[in-house]
C-alpha cells in the first residue's frame, strides 16, 4: 500500500465511503463529511492526484483510480474492525469507538491488526461462546467499578 499521512488516510477513506452511497463525490461533500474547510480538501485531493489514487474531473468530481480504492477499501476494513472490537467485545459506546477507530486505524501495526482479526474471527466462529464471554466481560467490568 502507498504510504500516506493519517490526514490522506482520512481523505483517501472518506471518498471511498460517500461513494458507497453516491455515484459521484463532490470536494465539497467530503468537506462535510470530514468537518473540514474545502480548501483542505482541494489540497488533500491535489497530493492524493500526484500519488495516482483519486481522479479530479471537472466540475468538482472525484473518483478513486483501482490503486486508490483498493488502499481505501484497506483502511476502511482496518477501521471496521477496529470499531467492531471495540464497540462489540470491549463495549464502547458508537460514538466513543468510532472516534478511537479513527485514531488508531493509523497508528496500529500490521501485526497487531492481523491479531486483532484473528481474535474477532475466533470469537465469531462459537457464536454461543461468544455471547457468553461477552456477558461475563461485561459483568466483570461492572462488578469492578
Amino acid at each position: 500500500m502507498v504510504n500516506l499521512s493519517a490526514s490522506l488516510e482520512d481523505y483517501l477513506e472518506a471518498i471511498y465511503v460517500i461513494n458507497q452511497d453516491k455515484k459521484v463525490v463532490r470536494v465539497k461533500e467530503v468537506a462535510e463529511f470530514l468537518d473540514v474547510k474545502t480548501p483542505s480538501v482541494v489540497d488533500a485531493v491535489s497530493k492524493l492526484s500526484e500519488k495516482e489514487l483519486v481522479v479530479h474531473e471537472k466540475y468538482g468530481y472525484l473518483t478513486l483510480s483501482k490503486k486508490g480504492n483498493d488502499a481505501a477499501k484497506t483502511i476502511y476494513n482496518k477501521h471496521e474492525q477496529i470499531f467492531k472490537f471495540l464497540n462489540e467485545v470491549l463495549g464502547m459506546d458508537e460514538e466513543i469507538s468510532q472516534k478511537d477507530a479513527c485514531a488508531l486505524e493509523h497508528h496500529i501495526s500490521k501485526k497487531s491488526m492481523e491479531k486483532m482479526i484473528k481474535f474477532m474471527k475466533f470469537l465469531e466462529s462459537k457464536p454461543e461462546e461468544y455471547e457468553k464471554w461477552i456477558k461475563d466481560f461485561n459483568n466483570f467490568i461492572k462488578s469492578d467499578e
